[in-house]
């Protein structure tokens, strides 16, 4: 059935709802999961800024994705503490969709989960989605957890 399953996060409590399910998931079939969350680029200047105002024993860990390696970090917590034994994380720079996306093509997976969040009204037609854009793009079977 599902060997590999791909999930997204930004640490929101609705991305925390579709980690969960794919921790289910992947704990029920024994499978591989990979956790995702994509960021943006940050300005060198504002980078050296941040640097600046931490205590010097740890300026090294100021970059452009330490907030995004500390959720994925607790993603891989959460996941192998239900017993899910092989869990990968993926800091990628750019588009949250398209990171998914590039992970389950990537991977092979063979599901991705995502939250229904952004997927109601108007809105899903001018701005786009992640739901709506990885139920059209996907590579592999789409599990949409009702998450609002």
């Amino acid at each position: 059935m599902f060997h590999s399953l791909v999930v997204g996060t930004d640490g929101s409590d609705t991305a925390n709802q579709a980690v969960d399910e794919a921790i289910g998931v992947a704990a029920a079939l024994d499978a591989r999961l990979d956790i995702v969350s994509a960021f943006e680029p940050v300005s060198s200047s504002r980078l050296r800024e941040e640097a600046k105002q931490a205590p010097a024993d740890i300026e090294w860990m100021v970059n452009e994705r330490e907030d995004v390696e500390a959720t994925l970090a607790r993603a891989k917590e959460r996941a192998q503490a239900q017993g899910v034994a092989n869990v990968r994380t993926y800091a990628r720079q750019g588009d949250p969709a398209d990171a998914i996306l590039d992970v389950a093509e990537e991977f092979g997976s063979d599901l991705i989960v995502v939250g229904n969040k952004g997927m109601t009204g108007a809105k899903r037609f001018l701005l786009g989605s992640v739901p709506n854009k990885i139920s059209h793009h996907a590579p592999c079977s789409v599990l949409i957890v009702r998450t609002s």
